[in-house]
């Protein structure tokens, strides 16, 4: 094999690779000897196929997969012998060698973005404030109303008046496009609670102020991301008939409201609350001093980004933005830019990413940090969780999908590089109030 070097130019590397063919024709030849061997054929015994007939059937096929090969063996001896560590995944063109007959020396170009090289930073030498609060009897009560507020019964209103927020309609509705009644639009006897959830955002809402047996019309467009692709986005009429009213009975807190939910007593549900609470309060407080970490770390990326992982993370992020800009939900802060302030702005966080990301790995590859198979299965098992009754379907997907189960391996990578870094750092705890602990910074990573 003969390696020239087109191009060093900072991150970038090309090289022209040349594989005699002689060596490829051996290959080749070797592996038609090969199937000959175990080729059955009518006028011959086994493994007695002459060559030229196995070259003239499946010679062509052998030859695109000695190339194949070749091209594949003579990538990986080049990065090995030159201790090269790609970004992303070469780019490799063919030359010339692909003729039919094979008598060609096979010559391709292969172009990349290596890896920089990352010095490992001091860490020791870091600082970070964990901030923690605790599940106060406040929190711990109002979480006590919102369940009793569930629990609530809903009587009927005898009289006849209009509804108010925290009503339920009984209503029938025919919902129509364009005049025309749609599949699934249509129902009857439904309840709808005035200001609850469940229904088209601006559906309840119009309710408000109906009296049992008038009839309305209402308009409401349907969210884009809405499930039914015949609807989302559209704007729809639906006819709508009250037929009765209810109102709601408060559920009092009490020891019968606990053993309604199954439990011995109140003070049990007050201790779920509150372990619940507080493991919330863990998670936030972890949030925020990844994201100070992750900013300490930031400053001492003093490396250049590979340009094409950095467009590939841009790509993802600015296909969410255009997204979200369709459906009207950017930012606040980022509503009043122009595109080009976008995507500057955007690029920018996605150079973080991937210097951050780049350092975490090294970080990890210097300390041998690794994902065990014990933690890709627990990783397998929680995503199976999420859905109920296909659990096994979810393990077998990611059994007969390795790059799926990949996906699952970066965070958990991540999250035990983060601890391994916190673990070295000077943490020093500081009490704080619930609001302040939610106050999370916007993350851009």
């Amino acid at each position: 094999m003969q390696v020239t070097e087109t191009l060093s130019d900072g991150l970038k590397r090309g090289f022209t690779v040349t594989v005699p063919a002689g060596e490829l024709e051996s290959k080749r030849t070797a592996r038609l000897k090969e199937m000959g061997q175990s080729m059955n054929l009518p006028g011959f015994r086994p493994g007695k196929v002459p060559l030229s007939l196995v070259t003239q059937r499946y010679g062509a096929a052998v030859q695109g997969e000695v190339l194949e090969q070749a091209v594949s063996d003579a990538t990986r001896a080049l990065l090995e012998e030159r201790n090269l560590r790609p970004a992303m995944q070469p780019r490799v063109d063919l030359v010339s060698g692909a003729e039919a007959d094979g008598k060609a020396d096979l010559e391709f170009k292969i172009e990349m973005e290596v890896l920089p090289e990352i010095a490992q930073p001091d860490l020791s030498g870091l600082t970070l404030t964990r901030l923690k609060a605790s599940a106060d009897a406040e929190t711990v009560d109002k979480a006590l109303k919102d369940i009793a507020s569930r629990q609530r019964n809903f009587v009927t209103v005898e009289e006849i008046r209009p509804a108010a927020v925290g009503d339920v309609v009984v209503v029938d509705f025919v919902g129509k496009l364009d005049g025309v009644p749609f599949e699934g639009g249509t129902a009857d006897d439904v309840n709808v609670e005035i200001g609850g959830a469940g229904f088209i955002p601006g559906f309840a809402e119009q309710l408000e102020g109906l009296s049992p047996g008038e009839e309305k019309v209402i308009t409401v467009t349907f969210p884009a991301d809405y499930s039914a692709e015949a609807l989302a986005g559209k704007e729809a009429t639906f006819d709508i008939k009250a037929k009765g009213l209810k109102r709601p009975v408060d559920v009092e807190i009490d020891e019968d409201l606990a053993k309604k939910m199954g439990f011995e007593g109140l003070e049990q549900v007050r201790e779920l609350i509150t372990k619940q609470v507080e493991q919330e309060y863990e998670q936030l407080s972890r949030l925020r001093i990844k994201r100070e970490l992750l900013d300490a770390l930031a400053e001492k990326t003093d490396f250049e980004a590979p340009l094409g992982m950095v467009e590939a993370e841009f790509a993802q992020i600015w296909q969410r933005v255009e997204a979200d800009r369709k459906e009207g939900q950017l930012d606040e802060e980022d509503q009043g830019k122009d595109e080009e302030t976008l995507r500057a702005d955007y690029r920018k966080i996605a150079e973080r990413r991937v210097k951050l990301g780049l350092l975490l790995a090294e970080i990890g590859r210097a300390n041998a940090i690794t994902v065990s198979q014990d933690e890709m299965l627990q990783a397998i098992r929680a995503e199976a969780m999420r859905y109920q009754g296909q659990e096994q379907a979810v393990f077998d997907f990611f059994r007969k999908n390795p790059q799926a189960a990949e996906s699952l391996r970066g965070p958990i990578f991540e999250n035990k590089v983060v601890d391994y870094v916190i673990e070295l750092a000077t943490v020093t705890d500081k009490d704080v109030t619930p609001e302040e602990l939610a106050e999370i910074p916007p993350a851009d990573l």
